[in-house]
């Protein structure tokens, strides 16, 4: 067998201790490496080197050149990896089909943004995109694909351009102002580009304003807060109005009353065309305006709303929720008919939470009962309380009071503008009047939905509204068992019976 030795050292190397210039030769080393070849049968050597013991010794200069600026260093990299491209390009060529110019799509500039659009939701099964059914965002993504405002790559999924609504809204309910936020894509100008969306969109869907955001910019989580209204008629405070409730209906057009039980149905006559034109005459009388007021501030501030929603225990903590404030208007008048309009400013609502708002306030005015009920609703009993119609419902607008002033304080205005509807408010209010207001009160006569509303509540033939009374009590007949209630039901007995024992 055979070893091998190497040893190093540098050509001219000088004494220990010696400084001198460094000069090209540095650059290089000189490797000397010696073979000592042993008798072996196993190897085969030429003829002058077959002896045993032969010592020879061979210098190789190999050059390691230093780079001493990055573009020598870039270029040397560059030159080396050559091997690896090709391979990257062929791996490339295997697995991806050549494109022809006929299927390259043109390539426009891309954006942040948030689309500040409004809507009438009549016809729309919600806001959000829903497989199967027609929604507000379904319509408006298929505009901006129309518009080239999303690119064909992008046009099978919401997700790829970072879709975010700010809110979302249910069956029926409008929008004078919501936002939008996505990445976008511009063939054109921005006023061109807001003119082909609308273009492409029906005329209840509207994008008012095209704004530049942050890249950060979450359209529902830089929300502060939100703006809705409610409307409603004014004989929706008249007296309540008890019917015969029948078994069996004495005419096609009667209307049901659902129990608990949803095998027992009873049946009211419906109210007649003569009957709601002196429903329509009524008009609300300052003292119910004045309680009705003071009904809704006690709402106002940070309480728990379980009661105000569906599918909510006391001790979650998701009930909690702040309203900023409440402003009721003075009556309106559209065709001889009063309205009232209700503004709600709150940092979030939870399902169904104005419309059971609306209808504590509306059912306490009418019926009399005293305010406390509604401080009552916020402690832990559970009760029924009935929804307004959803016909009503606006969402005014959404807040980003505390984007716009990250803005202020970051000087970015040059390249994003504060995100608010004022510059397009008066647009927004001759929409409203054209396509929401005129379809609440269109959609109130064709389907009489506060009719439907108070008829059912004041016919009812259960306990769950006996909390209505001038005493302002809640008996127990009308309280819902839950699972947090049980358990104080069962602290409660085990109280008394320790009690008892001692």
């Amino acid at each position: 067998m055979g070893s091998i030795l190497s040893k190093s050292s540098k050509t001219d190397n000088p004494a220990v201790g010696t400084k001198r210039p460094r000069s090209e030769a540095d650059d290089e080393t000189t490797t000397t490496t010696t073979v000592i070849t042993e008798e072996s049968t196993s190897t085969t050597a030429d003829n002058d080197d077959s002896a045993a013991g032969t010592t020879h010794t061979t210098t190789t200069t190999t050059s390691k050149k230093r780079y001493k600026t990055a573009k020598d260093r870039k270029a040397h990299f560059e030159k080396e990896r050559t091997w690896k491209e090709a391979k990257v390009e062929e791996k490339q060529t295997e697995t991806r089909p050549p494109n022809t110019s006929a299927d390259k799509e043109p390539r426009y500039p891309k954006r942040k943004v948030a689309l500040l659009v409004g809507f009438c939701g009549t016809g729309y099964q919600g806001m959000q995109f829903n497989p199967g059914a027609t929604t507000i965002e379904g319509e408006l993504f298929n505009a901006l694909v129309k518009a080239q405002a999303i690119s064909k790559a992008n046009s099978d999924s919401p997700k790829k351009i970072h879709w975010v609504r700010t809110a979302r809204t249910d069956k029926g309910v409008h929008a004078a102002g919501n936002v939008v936020s996505l990445k976008m894509q511009f063939p054109h100008s921005d006023q061109v580009m807001l003119e082909t969306i609308n273009q492409h969109l029906p005329e209840q869907i509207r994008v008012w304003a095209i704004t530049d955001v942050i890249r950060s910019f979450h359209a529902k989580t830089n929300c502060d807060s939100r703006v809705y209204e409610y409307l409603l008629p004014s004989y929706a405070f008249s007296a309540p109005i008890a019917k015969i409730l029948r078994d069996e209906p004495m005419n096609e057009s009667d209307m049901k009353i659902m129990s608990n039980d949803s095998t027992i149905v009873k049946y009211v006559a419906r109210t007649t065309d003569e009957e709601i034109k002196e429903k329509e005459a009524y008009r609300i009388t300052p003292e119910q305006m004045n309680t009705f007021r003071q009904a809704l501030s006690l709402f106002k501030g940070t309480h728990n709303f379980h009661n105000y929603t569906v599918g909510r225990q006391f001790n979650d903590k998701s009930n909690n929720r702040y309203i900023i404030d409440i402003t009721v208007g003075e009556p309106i008048y559209i065709d001889d008919v009063e309205w009232i309009s209700v503004k709600l400013h709150g940092q979030s609502f939870m399902l169904h939470q104005i419309r059971k708002m609306i209808s504590m306030a509306v059912l306490i005015v009418r019926s009399g009962t005293p305010l406390s009920l509604i401080e009552d609703s916020f402690e832990s009993t559970k009760i029924n309380i009935p929804k307004a119609p959803a016909l009503g419902l606006l969402l005014e607008r959404p807040v980003f009071e505390s984007y716009n002033n990250r803005l202020n304080e970051k000087r970015q205005q040059k390249s994003h503008s504060r995100l608010e509807f004022d510059s397009c408010q008066d647009t927004i209010d001759e929409f409203k009047k054209k396509w929401v207001y005129s379809k609440m009160f269109e959609a109130e006569r064709e389907e009489r939905g506060f009719d439907t509303f108070l008829t059912s509540v004041d016919n009812s033939f259960t306990d769950d509204f006996k909390y209505l009374n001038p005493e302002g009590v809640i008996p127990e007949e009308c309280i819902v068992m839950t699972k947090h209630s049980q358990q104080q039901q069962q602290q409660q007995q085990q109280q008394e019976s320790r009690t008892n024992e001692d």
